[in-house]
């Protein structure tokens, strides 16, 4: 979906960026890039639909749906399909209908998708034409708040159809009616705004918003947020950035996605918070108990795995959001990220007379140029041993925890189990490292007796094959010296506790 012809009259557009960039080679070609949104949106619904049917034919009614290892099927009992008193499955119908109501749209999207990424027009003008409407500039900062609003006013919606099926499509499960709780429709919503905007400040409970017990104010919240959604969606439609927004954010797809994801992570991380402590938007009859990953059986419940995904997933976009958004302050103020420095001086917005929000003294800019692998006056072999260390040290972690609370908790050996495992992801890291470094930097074009090199898109300080060779070899060491050290702090542990509390 993100192929690009190789004749495009765009292709002085396109960055110059291997595959593994995905959809960043179609930044500035708005209409491949609708075409792979739209096959996005349609593999998405092909997941739901297919898993939902995968799921469903492993669903046993007489298990409890947490010890199943299901992920959507517990959502949708929660809405109060097919269930009843007890969360007991009455009905899988619903389950198949909703399945294929995800799978049918799914073909249309993906028909979408694979016509405007490989017929369709490349790029959408802005202009007054239907087509036009869909067209934008990412400098356009007009365009961009308005497509902003439209986001806005369909996320609201969306929260108001959580409304319509509580209160007049059949109601929610609710697990505190008498008797282990049952679906009932909500038809006196909480609208009180102090009630609702006291969750906010923790004013019912610690736990913030995760407090709510009951679902007249989960139902009168999605009101409020929707009503709010589609007011901000409105707004932002209608009128045009404030004068500190158009000097501060700055305006690029580079800069809109670390946006978009930073605000991803920041709802991943809630919504695991939240699965984790609260029993009536999660009851505990389809995720299992409440603070807790595991049932008393040992079996990792399904709230331990939307939990654990949640958080994993947030951190991952957290990073992203770090990484974007550092690229696009850099960027912005002329930061060439091939060659590790300025290039041009910072941009200036002649007709505003303001000096663009980034500029050469920027934190940004100063961190960039002084990690590892710009930093000037090192050799390659240094960088690599720096970039191994910091890889091989937090590697070792993830491994090490997973092993622990994995079926190896009681034997004592999740920090052998992890560093064993990070050492092989660091051997697996250099042999990418040294295929790419040898099919890149040896690759020649013979144009008659001439031939020439062509290298990838890597810091000047590591573009030949030699280079390049060492960077790999640092790397290996310095990963597998990093493994160890943190092995060993890992082991020590209880060492350095017992010296801190004999230093009391």
């Amino acid at each position: 979906m993100t192929a690009v012809v190789a004749d495009s009259p765009y292709k002085e557009h396109i960055p110059d960026v291997g595959w593994w960039a995905g959809n960043f080679r179609l930044t500035n070609l708005s209409g491949k890039l609708l075409g792979a949104h739209v096959a996005h949106a349609g593999l998405i619904l092909l997941w739901a639909g297919g898993m939902t049917l995968f799921e469903l034919s492993r669903l046993n009614p007489d298990v409890p749906m947490y010890e199943q290892g299901l992920i959507l099927l517990p959502h949708l009992a929660t809405l109060g399909f097919g269930v009843g008193a007890g969360g007991q499955v009455q009905s899988v119908y619903p389950y198949f209908v909703i399945a294929v109501l995800h799978l049918i749209p799914s073909v249309i999207l993906a028909a979408g998708g694979i016509y405007h990424s490989l017929l369709g027009p490349e790029v959408l003008e802005d202009n007054p034409t239907l087509a036009g409407f869909f067209g934008y500039d990412w400098k356009d900062k007009d365009k961009m708040t308005t497509i902003l609003g439209i986001h806005l006013t369909i996320l609201g919606l969306g929260a108001l159809l959580l409304v319509a099926k509580a209160m007049f499509w059949g109601g929610l499960f609710d697990p505190w009616v008498a008797g282990g709780g049952d679906v009932r429709t909500i038809n006196h919503p909480t609208l009180n705004p102090v009630k609702i905007f006291g969750y906010l400040f923790g004013a019912w409970g610690a736990e913030g918003m995760a407090a709510v017990d009951n679902l007249e104010d989960v139902v009168g919240g999605h009101i409020w947020i929707g009503l709010m959604l589609i007011s901000g969606g409105i707004f932002h439609i209608l009128t045009k950035p404030f004068a500190w927004a158009r000097r501060i954010l700055v305006w690029s797809g580079e800069a809109y996605l670390s946006y978009s994801i930073g605000a991803v992570a920041y709802m991943g991380f809630f919504a695991a918070y939240f699965a984790y402590v609260n029993n009536t938007v999660y009851p505990e009859v389809f995720y299992g108990p409440v603070r807790t990953l595991e049932t008393s059986t040992g079996t990792v419940s399904v709230r331990g795995w939307l939990v654990t995904f949640h958080f994993v997933l947030a951190l991952i976009f957290l990073l992203g959001h770090i990484w974007h958004a550092l690229r696009a302050r850099a960027i912005e103020a002329g930061f060439d990220l091939n060659k590790g420095d300025l290039i041009q001086p910072p941009l200036e917005n002649r007709q505003m007379d303001r000096v663009a929000s980034v500029n050469s003294d920027d934190f940004t800019l100063n961190f960039l140029k002084y990690l590892p692998i710009y930093r000037p006056g090192v050799n390659p072999l240094s960088r690599g041993l720096e970039i191994g260390m910091a890889h091989g040290y937090w590697l070792i972690g993830p491994f090490a925890t997973l092993a622990s609370i994995g079926s190896l908790r009681n034997a004592n050996v999740g920090n052998l189990i992890g560093l064993l495992a990070a050492g092989g992801l660091i051997v697996i890291l250099t042999i990418g490292f040294s295929i790419y470094g040898t099919t890149s930097f040896e690759k020649h074009l013979n144009v008659g007796r001439q031939v020439v090199a062509t290298v990838p898109n890597v810091p000047s300080s590591v573009q030949n094959l030699d280079d390049w060779s060492q960077f790999t070899t640092g790397f290996l060491i310095g990963g597998i010296g990093g493994a160890i050290f943190a092995y060993w702090l890992l082991n020590s542990l209880s060492l350095f506790s017992a010296i801190a509390i004999n230093s009391l």
